[in-house]
């Protein structure tokens, strides 16, 4: 079948089915299981009332369970357990066998390097952009260029900055923008900047900080709107400089939209994956967690240890996002 027709059949039958669902499962609520007639009809009103919202909910709690709840456990039971031995348990051998492994501290500590740097880069990024447009006359046409990148997939951020870190033998056309830079200043020979130890972890969240600076600006060029203009003007008429209304006025008004924006970016650096995929593979001591957790899936065939990293990456992510469920509904009181 063509994509397109498959997409467009996917959709009538998705939407259909929805439909269909809705139309039935409220037919046969109010007209067989409790019918608003008889002596028991306001019974039976109060009782299908009662039951109607979950029908409208299960499909969402369905799918929950099916995509979310179920892989969990699933996962959970295979890191307990070894492929090679038919899939007997185990108990905590997998994750003995991870934690004596190089690669996965080399990966640990990789990530932590992402998370201290790639979310407060990003929201200084982001506030910086979200102030200095503001202020100009052309502030729209920036900020679209600036949340551009956010349209590209990770793995074609990625593609994009590894020509811009392209290396070619000396002597030849350097096609990489960053050692034609370094040559054109003065450089002796083009370097593999990927390989690197140390400064190529470096050059990789510089992918991530260019598109998720975005994502920050808007977020927090929405709060700085937000306000009051009386605050500021208050603070004019006191004499306070542009940096002082910036840092002692703004910034403290706007700080829980901060730290929502810091959180989530740090949601998403835990889990990063495509961008070391796509330039290094985890190779010249990048490794990543999920990249590590990638390799030993479905390079290795160990869904032990693979398994295991899996249930790592859940236990970091975890408490931020149990962490980000409790301020939303704070704020929602």
């Amino acid at each position: 079948m063509h994509p397109a027709l498959q997409g467009l059949v996917t959709i009538v039958i998705g939407v259909g089915g929805c439909v269909g669902y809705f139309y039935l499962s409220n037919l046969l609520l109010d007209r067989v299981l409790f019918p608003p007639r008889g002596p028991k009809a306001g019974r039976n009103i109060n009782r299908a009332n009662m039951i109607r919202p979950w029908l409208f909910l299960f499909p969402a709690l369905f799918a929950l369970t099916l995509y979310l709840a179920y892989p969990v456990f699933e996962t959970l039971r295979l890191s307990l357990t070894d492929r090679d031995a038919g899939g007997a348990f185990v108990g905590l051998d997998n994750y003995a066998q991870m934690l004596a492994e190089p690669k996965f501290w080399e990966a640990l500590r990789n990530n932590f390097l992402w998370l201290l740097i790639v979310p407060a880069a990003s929201t200084a990024f982001g506030l910086m952009a979200a102030q200095l447009t503001d202020r100009i006359g052309w502030g729209n046409l920036a900020k679209s260029l600036i949340f551009m990148p956010m349209a590209i997939s990770f793995v074609g951020a990625g593609v994009i900055w590894k020509l811009v870190y392209e290396t070619r033998p000396a002597g030849a056309e350097q096609i990489g923008v960053l050692n034609a830079i370094y040559l054109a200043l003065g450089g002796t020979e083009p370097q593999t900047w990927l390989t690197i130890p140390i400064w190529n972890n470096f050059f990789l969240m510089i992918v991530l900080i260019w598109i998720q600076t975005g994502f920050a600006m808007v977020i927090l060029s929405a709060a700085l709107r937000g306000i009051p203009e009386e605050t500021v003007e208050a603070a004019i008429l006191d004499g306070a400089g542009p940096f002082r209304i910036f840092f002692r006025i703004k910034v403290p008004q706007i700080m829980g939209t901060i730290v929502v924006v810091w959180t989530t970016i740090t949601l998403v650096v835990l889990k990063i994956f495509d961008i070391v995929f796509a330039m290094t593979n985890g190779q010249w001591e990048t490794q990543v967690l999920a990249n590590y957790m990638f390799d030993k899936l479905f390079r290795a065939n160990d869904w032990g240890v693979g398994s295991a990293a899996a249930m790592i990456i859940m236990l970091l992510v975890t408490p931020i996002l149990i962490w980000n469920v409790r301020n939303a509904r704070r704020e929602m009181r």
